[in-house]
């Protein structure tokens, strides 16, 4: 290979001083200290070569082995084997007897050929031969020899002498010398260039031993990422030489703390190096040679080379010293647990509860998979029952949606542990929700009654009979049972288990038509103030969530939701069925208000964690999927449904899910004119809503969608049947979005005269709630109907209306979105003449807008306006924030010029009384 003494000239340029000092009688000695693989045992031989060649020296060479360390006057038998040299230790006086008579006999060999005598390697000499090494440099002034010997920097030197020599200090190789010597490789890298070169420089610091060793592996494959992606081994077994046998102990445990704790934080790393260094409190100085590690470990390739050749065991105690450092100097728990990830089992509860801190950052980072190995490698220490089933509760809700069998596994495992009854009652609710999850909502009942039947205590008795009940609404069967028992328990239950139990009555109650919106926010809001047994808490706050989101308040239900739910793209806990719950409250809230980006972006993550991995989320699917689908992601929204195993849904129908999931099904086949399919599966719905007594339009409006279809095939009569129905239902329950919406699907059935006034109801009933997918639809039929009628000047300004509402509703690229593109089709096909896709301006309001933004100008408060306008003051905000961004003002005073500017003012406000 090439030429390793690149940089080295300084150091001959001295040896050939020395050697014409020595052969004009004035003997000198060189020492060359360096650490290991820098050259030193090359250096020599090339000294050697100059000195015996042109230089006429007789040569008397010895290396010194560390096998023969331990044998008094080892290297001196080598460089005198002519003498009778002892073997054992002498007493003082004769040992300098012997060295005296050594020194001379070397002087009379000299005086007739002047002598280079060379030691490799100085640092593995007997004790003896060492002292006599120095003895001799004292005394090699008028003495024709010159005295080059090598030793490792780490060791220290032995020759001390000025006055007869020096000590050369070999550095690393800079840059620019290793990549000539890499330019010089024999074979050469082929392919590698530029990039060879600098892993060379950087994985090598300087060394010529590694850089030789790392261009023969480099030469049979590609450039590594890791350690073991290179195609030899011969970097790594030189590393591995390297330290196993040339360097000292205390240097090569610094070196394997340095490779252990690189990048760590400064203090426990320096106290690391100085423990590994065996250093006590009163010593300050590292092993010579510690900054050279350092250097060469920057590289991970060699960092691994180190960690590879050490002794397992060896490696493990310095990586408990270090963990146990950095957490007591304060260091962030994921900085701990890297280390103790690689011992194999933590045996302290500070090591342990360090992977669990671990964990619970690494899950609310949203890094699962990292947060999953922390705990498993947790519950490998040796644990009390009690902290191994909590550690595993939480790996298993980890688990669950990435694989829906092995957290199901991990949890009945945890279930297992227990042997005390209330232990294993608060296991099964987690059980049970990650069956729900599963599908399995029959094993899930199963596990809640078996733990509810070994409990004596009536209240964890009746904490599980509610959680039992929340599992239950996904069995038809189950359901109505569970309620019934809801309704005994409602009127004697503590007070912290009360509210759940009303709450599951009142959400039954609500979907068989016995409960108005009114009546059911009767009971829930002042619930709402109640302190619930925190057992139960999740499960309560996802029963008055959907109460309030089916009452349309959807701001107070999505905050309930946020309140137990974490900001995506963090997972929720599905071990637990009231964030179930929840999930889909805050996701169908954001829907129906229409805010399908959010919808969007706040479930995927979810989904895409879970699908194919067996949880069973149909109705969150649903929701996205429809989302979507109003984007105008036509093609991801039918691919999105067709992700639900239709086996699973025939084997586990008679949940609620499965019933969101045909109804919009059959909306989406509505929007696309296959009124059959569209008809097929809303009657399917029916029939699922039907097995669960509910009636009410408020969770599926599926005779809506039903009478859209039948008209669609030309079966108006049977489509009126369904609406009336639908109507009837619609205001019992008492929001203006179902009253709206059954009204658009009775306008539809009836058509002419009566169609029209059903839509014109539809449209004040709707200009009243959070409903803007609903206002625009009914716009647009109310639009058409006009036309239709003869009325074509209003009819192309309800549909102006339904398209300014729609492109303020999907904000950049609304274009795309279904109802853009409807609004605009039907302007075409009502003669138009123009389209404008205004966003700003006056122009830009719509009509509830500018009726607000006027009785705004002239002076009127929200709570004025909301009176007037019969609506309710957050509707009345949102629209007033909406006509701020319009017309471009800030302050409520720059709103009566903003419209005077325009050529409209507050005088063509309406009077509040005919607006009432």
């Amino acid at each position: 290979m090439g030429n390793v003494l690149l940089e080295r000239d300084e150091a001959l340029a001295e040896a050939a001083r020395a050697g014409n000092s020595a052969r004009s009688g004035n003997g000198r000695w060189l020492l060359f200290g360096a650490t290991t693989g820098l050259g030193r045992t090359a250096l020599l031989e090339e000294v050697i070569r100059r000195e015996a060649g042109a230089g006429g020296m007789r040569v008397v060479h010895a290396r010194c082995s560390p096998d023969e360390s331990a044998f008094p006057f080892a290297l001196l038998r080598q460089l005198f084997p002519e003498l009778r040299i002892p073997f054992a230790e002498l007493p003082t006086a004769e040992e300098q007897r012997t060295f005296h008579r050594l020194v001379t006999g070397l002087a009379r060999i000299a005086a007739r050929q002047p002598v280079l005598m060379a030691v490799d390697d100085l640092h593995h000499a007997d004790a003896v031969s060492r002292r006599w090494i120095g003895y001799l440099g004292r005394r090699l002034a008028g003495l024709p020899v010159l005295l080059v010997v090598t030793e490792c920097q780490e060791e220290g030197a032995t020759v001390r002498s000025g006055t007869t020599g020096t000590v050369l200090t070999l550095r690393p190789l800079g840059p620019s010398a290793v990549v000539r010597l890499v330019a010089a490789s024999l074979p050469p890298v082929h392919g590698h260039g530029a990039a060879g070169a600098e892993l060379c420089v950087r994985a090598c610091a300087g060394n010529p031993a590694l850089v030789h060793a790392l261009l023969a592996d480099l030469a049979e494959g590609p450039l590594p990422n890791r350690l073991s992606d290179l195609a030899g081994s011969r970097y790594r077994d030189a590393i591995a030489q390297w330290l196993r046998s040339r360097v000292t102990p205390a240097s090569r445990r610094v070196a394997v703390a340095l490779a252990i704790a690189w990048g760590g934080p400064a203090v426990p790393r320096k106290a690391l190096l100085r423990e590994a260094a065996g250093l006590g409190p009163n010593q300050r100085a590292l092993p010579v040679g510690t900054s050279s590690h350092g250097r060469l470990l920057s590289h991970r390739l060699a960092r691994a080379a180190v960690l590879a050749a050490t002794d397992p065991d060896e490696l493990g105690e310095l990586r408990g010293r270090f963990a146990r450092l950095l957490d007591e100097h304060g260091a962030p728990a994921a900085t701990v647990a890297a280390q103790l990830l690689h011992i194999d089992r933590p045996g302290e509860e500070w090591m342990t509860q360090s992977l669990e801190d671990a964990a619970e950052d690494a899950a609310r980072d949203g890094r699962i998979d990292e947060a999953a190995a922390l705990l498993r490698h947790a519950l490998t220490a040796p644990l009390a029952p009690g902290r191994r089933a909590a550690l595993a509760l939480r790996l298993g809700a980890l688990e669950l949606p990435r694989s829906a069998d092995a957290g199901i596994r991990r949890l009945r495992s945890v279930l297992e542990l227990h042997d005390d009854h209330r232990d294993r009652a608060a296991v099964a609710p987690a059980l049970g929700a990650a069956l729900v999850a599963r599908g399995r909502t029959d094993t899930a009942m199963h596990v809640m009654r078996e733990a509810g039947s070994a409990v004596e205590d009536d209240e964890l008795v009746r904490v599980l009979q509610t959680t039992a009940a929340m599992m239950a609404s996904h069995d038809a069967v189950a359901w109505r049972n569970a309620v019934a028992r809801m309704r005994e328990l409602a009127a004697t239950a503590p007070a912290g288990i009360e509210p759940l139990a009303c709450g599951l009555v009142t959400e039954y109650e609500a979907g068989t038509g016995r409960l108005s919106a009114a009546e059911a926010l009767g009971r829930v809001l002042p619930r709402l103030k109640a302190t619930v047994d925190p057992r139960i808490r999740t499960g309560w706050l996802g029963t008055a969530a959907t109460l309030l989101q089916w009452a349309d308040r959807l701001d107070e239900a999505r905050a309930l939701a946020d309140e137990s739910l974490p900001a995506p793209p963090l997972l929720p806990d599905l071990t637990d069925v009231g964030r179930q719950s929840l999930v889909g409250v805050r996701a169908e809230a954001a829907l129906w208000a229409g805010d399908f980006r959010r919808v969007v972006d706040e479930n995927t993550p979810l989904l895409d964690a879970c699908t194919g991995q067996g949880i069973r989320m149909p109705h969150l699917i649903s929701v996205v999927a429809l989302a979507r689908y109003e984007l105008g992601h036509r093609a991801r929204a039918w691919r999105l449904l067709d992700t639900v195993d239709e086996k699973c849904e025939e084997r586990t129908g008679s949940s609620w899910k499965w019933d969101e999931l045909r109804y919009v099904r059959g909306l989406l086949h509505a929007a696309e004119g296959r009124w059959q399919e569209a008809l097929d599966h809303h009657l399917a719905c029916g029939r699922g809503q039907e097995a669960r007594d509910v009636v009410s339009p408020v969770i599926t409006p599926w005779r809506s969608g039903a009478a859209h279809a039948l008209v669609g095939l030309g079966r108006p009569e049977q489509a009126l049947e369904l609406a009336e129905a639908e109507l009837r239902h619609a205001r019992a329950w008492g929001t203006p979005r179902t009253i709206g919406r059954a009204l658009r699907a009775r306008a539809a059935a009836v058509g002419g005269r009566r169609g029209l006034e059903s839509l014109n109801e539809a449209v004040d009933a709707l200009r009243q709630a959070p409903a803007p997918v609903e206002l625009i639809e009914a716009l647009l039929d109310l639009g058409h109907a006009r036309i239709a009628t003869g009325n074509g000047r209003k009819g192309r300004s309800d549909l102006h209306e339904a398209h300014a509402l729609a492109l303020q509703l999907l904000g950049p690229d609304s274009a795309a979105g279904r109802l853009a593109g409807a609004a605009e089709n039907a302007l075409r096909a009502g003669g138009a003449r123009r389209i404008g896709h205004v966003t700003t301006g006056s122009a830009a309001l719509t009509r509830a807008e500018r009726r607000i933004v006027e009785l705004a100008a002239r002076g009127r408060t929200n709570a004025e306006i909301g009176a007037a306008l019969h609506l309710a003051r957050r509707t009345v905000e949102t629209h007033l924030t909406n006509a701020y961004r319009k017309l471009g003002v800030t302050r409520r005073t720059q709103l009566a010029s903003s419209l005077e500017g325009e050529g409209a003012g507050p005088s063509s406000a309406p009077d509040e009384a005919a607006l009432a």
